[in-house]
């Protein structure tokens, strides 16, 4: 309760066990499979956190501080000047996901340059944080089927789009009716001040995890699901 009501906030309901088998599974030698939700009935969402230019200390003791789950797709061009930022908020078991080495638009590209760019990323983030990503998001959503192909080969398990994108206080959603549904992945991204008009990181995050709440919803682990 304390943790909430330092950061302005109403605790959120814990999210429900994960489920034993993942709704969403690459069968061998099938393509990637492309999500923008996850099949649930549950009254769960997936918040994402894209590129890696903000690093607020604050940001991570909020996490630390409320232990909600976020996955965040990182690219090298944005995090390369500090690697240790987000080794932490990794730490807390938030999921490190690929959003390639240079933030190209995917479908400009052919696939074998598709391919530097993602497999690139998956070994840079393997030996940056340990772990090689099962998960990738294209720069602006743009993909082919070049990108479905060459992740394959990057050991890409899913391609993760996204339902709702966070703004600074409000959020733009994909449906007409302007509502969140279960298993509705949430994007937002690593921007500061400069980018939010003033508002910080952490305003943005309360702002976002209020509009959660006021649908009836909590947040999940991506990775338990997908």
């Amino acid at each position: 309760m304390a943790a909430y009501r330092k950061w302005g906030l109403r605790p959120l309901p814990a999210p429900p066990a994960p489920p034993r088998t993942k709704p969403i599974r690459r069968a061998p030698g099938a393509p990637v499979p492309v999500v923008s939700e996850i099949p649930t009935n549950e009254k769960i969402v997936f918040i994402t956190v894209d590129d890696g230019a903000e690093k607020d200390p604050e940001f991570t003791a909020m996490m630390r501080d409320l232990g909600i789950p976020v996955t965040m797709f990182l690219t090298d061009a944005a995090i390369r000047d500090d690697y240790r930022y987000f080794a932490p908020l990794a730490a807390l078991g938030n999921g490190v996901a690929n959003h390639t080495l240079t933030h190209p638009n995917l479908r400009t590209l052919g696939r074998e340059a598709q391919r530097r760019e993602i497999c690139g990323q998956q070994a840079k983030l393997a030996k940056e944080y340990g772990t090689t990503p099962r998960l990738f998001r294209p720069p602006y959503g743009n993909w082919n089927e070049d990108t479905r192909a060459a992740a394959g080969t990057c050991g890409v398990e899913a391609i993760v789009l996204w339902r709702e994108s966070m703004q600074i206080t409000n959020m733009q959603y994909q449906r007409g009716d302007r509502k969140l549904r279960p298993g509705d992945v949430i994007l937002a991204h690593f921007r500061g001040p400069a980018e939010l008009k003033g508002t910080t990181m952490t305003r943005m995050t309360a702002n976002l995890l209020r509009h959660i709440q006021e649908q009836g919803f909590t947040v999940a682990r991506l990775e338990d699901y997908l």
